[in-house]
């Protein structure tokens, strides 16, 4: 397991801890026995306050976020709507992936893809799921596979936690933009946050994976947060609309019956609400983290 410190994180309110505070808390890491954490960086106000590396790794150092890649893909959905490349996330799947109209997943409504409800019977804690994401990893075409899944359930009425569904989500903007999902977050995304370095990996049918396998700097990480937590403005640019943050983010689906460490899910985000002491309450929305 990689952990990440600041992965992806926005708060209503920043932390006010003073640094050098925070680089004690942080040093008493170095020994840690279990030698899973790779970097912490803590942001206040969009200036880093604190960081520091553990294990060999460095500010330089790539990192598999793993499932946090879907939610990088949410946002692509949005800029690419924000960029009238596709229309309403009310729109069917099959309306930008015509090829799709026959299949399971073609009539899922966009919106219904990114919150998990897509309805396919695709399970990743169950292994024996038609759509399980260790048979999509070795499908040896993958768009065929995600073509025959099957239906389980009526497409918005239940959530279920899945690659595949991230996958057709990376599909879905890879066929409106015209372009790979990793060509269009370089010039969308990752370019406007001044990235430098990243990798974002590709499958059996040259799709970007837009389930994971995005590898990116503990900082780029941070600046991501720090896009979200100002809604969409990153250093005065504005990079996403703030409607889409707020939708993205918002707890559109209720899952603490399913997930322990969670109350809501967003377009590809968890939203949990966080006590903000002083000053009362709040909420806390994180990208996607599993192992």
């Amino acid at each position: 397991m990689t952990a990440l410190g600041g992965v992806m994180l926005c708060t209503g309110t920043a932390a006010s801890h003073p640094g050098s505070a925070l680089d004690k808390v942080l040093a008493a890491y170095d020994q840690d026995e279990h030698r899973d954490l790779r970097g912490v960086v803590v942001l206040h106000e969009g200036k880093v306050i604190a960081e520091r590396y553990y294990n060999g790794e460095t500010a330089d150092t790539l990192h598999d976020i793993r499932s946090a890649g879907k939610s990088v893909t949410g946002l692509l959905v949005g800029i690419a709507i924000d960029q009238r490349k596709m229309h309403d996330p009310d729109d069917k799947v099959s309306t930008y992936w015509p090829e799709a109209k026959n299949s399971a997943i073609g009539d899922v409504a966009i919106k219904d893809v990114l919150t998990m409800r897509s309805g396919l019977a695709a399970f990743d804690a169950d292994p024996a799921s038609p759509g399980n994401e260790d048979k999509l990893d070795a499908a040896p075409d993958p768009i065929a596979f995600l073509l025959s899944a099957p239906r389980a359930d009526p497409p918005g009425s239940r959530y279920r936690y899945n690659s595949l569904t991230a996958y057709a989500a990376g599909v879905v903007v890879a066929k409106a933009t015209g372009s790979s999902m990793a060509d269009f977050a370089q010039t969308a995304l990752f370019e406007p946050l001044g990235f430098r370095h990243w990798k974002w990996a590709s499958d059996a049918a040259a799709y970007t994976k837009g389930q994971g396998n995005l590898s990116l700097t503990a900082r780029d990480c941070a600046a991501i947060g720090e896009m979200v937590r100002g809604q969409g403005l990153y250093e005065g640019r504005r990079i996403v609309s703030a409607n889409w943050i707020r939708r993205a983010v918002a707890p559109l689906v209720g899952i603490s019956d399913s997930d322990p460490y969670a109350e809501g899910y967003g377009y590809f985000w968890y939203s949990k609400p966080a006590d903000q002491r002083p000053g009362g309450s709040g909420l806390l929305c994180i990208g996607q983290w599993r192992q």
